[in-house]
């Protein structure tokens, strides 16, 4: 994977660098309470132990405190003083020029001015603006400011503004390890993504450090940290190489932890993408999101929610199929070899409806996990297939209408090969819920329906060769292995539409579905 080089993204508008890109300094940030939490040392300069006030001429706060910082030099403090935008300021005082803001970023300072106390090359605690209470218990000196208001509010440092921040971000934070390859003058970014075979056919946003920088605000999880070893090519996947393939397939940083949870469940040997990469079959993922995450990023999980129209669906799923392509080396004709494919394997992503289903949620019911509990489970599934009843007013007859479709699952003659999905609409859902059904008595009639005589199945059967051997002609037989019927609410509230979405082969000769609890 790659970035442009820091010259193309100087201008790019990042929506995360408040606080330098805060995440990997905020998380270290120290406290007033003297608790030792960062090194405070800079690569090109080591801040002196003792007092640091860092500001800037432009802020009345910084002026009005002048007179603290000359009474605080005059009674022998230990006191450093860095200036963001003018080195003359403030006048009459020892002044280094951060007008570089590196010194700033590397201290992550937000607001100015800021005052720390550095011990040992550690800080130990900070003040913002002013406040002399605070200030007197940071320096240790009584009578500060006796003229002045017991507080005034700071302002913003040069550093924290969203387009330096980004470029400190990339010109001295060094968070990245991915390496960096700049376009030429005259070559176009997109292209260039397109010729290097990052896309997965459509254009992507080029991953640039300003972009996988903020993609990774997405987190509290280290860059570094690996998420998963990626089939086929078995590579060590970090954080950072999945925000950097979340960026190419256009996600926001906010979907960023559904993302990583999801190749997380891809790379389980219970899911075994390699197995569903390699196969001739039409799988590939399937991403189902159950929980307030859902919600909180935007998710579908109504009105077209198998479809197109919403980023967060889209782009969820499309980066777990480019981290396969891009890091693990899955790629079309190569690993990849399904006869014919599916549109889902650009993406396959959606949100179970909640909030109004009769039913436990898919992670509760598979995982046990309690309600209100964020998860995605993956299932290796193929093409949409649409159940129409607008017929059907009891759940007897509804359920003879699932069962007949799911049926054809893989093939009519076929039983316990692969898995299903039944997407049971609003709709349709109410039906069952009327009559007091839970999801429960509706797999128990499921199953009875789908338990097949054998006689139905043998090869020859029906007049179709394809089938069982004749020695299951006197059995009965389940479509489904116990487990491999999967029931979610989803879908809009007019129409009396369901969807079954067949799977792969299933279990050891296959693909379990995975269900995860998501980490922020």
């Amino acid at each position: 994977m790659a970035q442009t080089g820091p010259d193309r993204v100087r201008n790019t508008t990042v929506r995360a660098f408040r606080a330098a890109a805060g995440r990997l300094q905020a998380a270290s940030r120290l406290s007033r309470t003297g608790r030792v939490t960062r090194e405070v040392a800079s690569a090109t300069e080591p801040i002196p132990d003792g007092l640091v006030a860092v500001v800037k001429r432009d802020c009345p706060t910084c002026e009005l405190v002048v007179p603290v910082l000359r009474a605080l030099a005059d009674a022998g403090a230990a006191l450093c003083i860095y200036s963001q935008d003018d080195p003359a300021f403030p006048p009459a005082l020892a002044v280094r020029d951060d007008r570089g803001l590196e010194t700033s970023y590397r201290l992550g300072v937000s607001t100015v001015p800021t005052v720390l106390r550095v011990q040992g090359g550690r800080e130990i605690a900070r003040v913002e603006g002013w406040d002399r209470p605070e200030w007197e218990a940071l320096t240790g000196a009584v009578g500060l400011g006796p003229d002045l208001p017991a507080y005034r509010p700071g302002c913003g440092s040069r550093s924290a503004e969203p387009n330096i921040a980004a470029d400190l971000a990339v010109r001295v934070g060094g968070v990245l390890a991915s390496r960096l390859i700049a376009p030429g003058e005259l070559e176009d970014e997109a292209e260039l993504c397109f010729a290097r075979g990052w896309t997965d056919g459509l254009p992507v946003v080029p991953p640039t450090p300003v972009r996988v920088l903020a993609m990774l605000e997405g987190t509290r999880r280290s860059p570094d940290e690996v998420v998963a070893v990626v089939p086929p090519d078995l590579v060590d996947c970090t954080v950072e190489k999945v925000a950097l393939n979340a960026v190419l397939a256009g996600c926001r940083p906010d979907y960023l932890p559904v993302v990583l949870t999801a190749v997380e469940a891809a790379c389980t040997d219970a899911f075994n993408a390699h197995g569903i990469l390699a196969t001739t079959w039409f799988s590939g993922p399937v991403v189902i999101v159950n929980g307030p995450i859902a919600g909180q990023i935007g998710m579908n999980a109504a009105g077209n929610c198998l479809g197109q129209g919403n980023r967060a669906n889209a782009t969820i799923g499309r980066a777990l199929q480019l981290v396969i392509r891009n890091v693990g080396g899955g790629r079309p004709g190569e690993v990849d070899r399904a006869t014919l494919g599916t549109p889902g394997k650009f993406t396959s992503c959606f949100a179970e409806r909640e909030h109004d289903s009769p039913w436990e949620s898919l992670a509760t019911e598979r995982a046990g996990l309690a309600p209100g509990t964020s998860a995605v489970t993956l299932f290796a599934g193929g093409g949409v297939h649409g159940i129409a009843d607008q017929q059907s007013r009891t759940p007897e007859s509804l359920a003879r209408t699932f069962a007949a479709v799911l049926r054809v699952v893989f093939h009519p003659k076929l039983v316990l090969i692969a898995d299903a999905i039944l997407v049971v609409s609003p709709e349709h859902a109410r039906v069952f819920c009327d009559a007091g059904w839970s999801k429960a008595r509706l797999r128990e009639e499921l199953e009875a329906l789908l338990t097949l005589p054998g006689r139905e199945l043998v090869r020859g059967a029906g007049g179709i060769a394809e089938g069982l051997p004749e020695a299951f002609a006197g059995a009965d037989l389940p479509k489904f292995r116990p487990g491999g019927l999967l029931i979610v609410h989803a879908g809009g509230t007019a129409g009396m539409f369901s969807a079954v979405i067949g799977g792969w082969a299933s279990g050891a000769i296959g693909s379990d579905p995975v269900t995860m609890e998501m980490k922020p």
